[in-house]
């Protein structure tokens, strides 16, 4: 099944993968520019994932983000959208055309699904970018949108949070996560529309 190969696959990059720092975040590029979304299960990543990707970004990975050390660059980790419950239905809606897998339904994350890129994240999938922002993605249905940017220690610490490896990398983690939390804006952000989050990193980032 689609779904267990690729917990699978994160596992397997999560405990072994020590070239990288690596973050649990999705990551889009426009041209050598990159976004890094950091967010836990149920942030409504891999929606904003879909919707971005299929909206004019280069999509880098929606699950892990590869960080080289002591830099801004980030690795191409390019593979099929994961979409879960009412993701699915949403993204069927914005991009029938798309390339969907068949529903692996009730496992314990619910009903899966992955939905293959657009070509240009294929295409470019050794092309590597530099991080130019960072924003933790909080999607609320009810919610009013709201930007808070963090400051350097709060930035580093929501990094670490949902960095994969970074108690293994050791002090190689603690040193790549504090220059990128010095060295790129990082934002909260919380929504209802990701319409919305696009055109405040559209005007405001690039």
């Amino acid at each position: 099944m689609l779904a267990f190969l690729e917990w699978g696959m994160n596992l397997t990059i999560a405990n072994h993968e020590m070239q990288f720092v690596v973050l649990h975040a999705a990551v889009l590029a426009k041209g050598q520019d990159a976004v890094v979304f950091p967010a836990p299960p149920g942030s409504g990543k891999s929606t904003l994932t879909t919707y971005l990707a299929f909206s004019g970004w280069r999509l880098m990975s929606d699950e892990m983000t590869l960080l080289k050390p002591h830099s801004l660059s980030v690795t191409p980790f390019v593979r099929p959208i994961c979409l879960k419950n009412q993701s699915i239905q949403l993204a069927k809606q914005w991009f029938p055309d798309g390339t969907f897998s068949t529903i692996a339904r009730d496992t314990h994350k619910g009903d899966v699904i992955h939905l293959s890129p657009p070509d240009n994240a294929w295409d470019n999938q050794s092309q590597q970018a530099e991080i130019k922002a960072i924003i933790f993605p909080q999607y609320q249905a009810n919610t009013k949108f709201e930007v808070y940017i963090l400051n350097e220690a709060q930035a580093f610490s929501s990094l670490s949070k949902n960095a994969f490896n970074y108690g293994v990398a050791g002090d190689i983690g603690f040193k790549s996560l504090v220059n990128a939390a010095q060295k790129v804006p990082c934002f909260e952000v919380n929504y209802n529309n990701i319409a919305d989050l696009e055109g405040v990193i559209e005007t405001e980032i690039f």
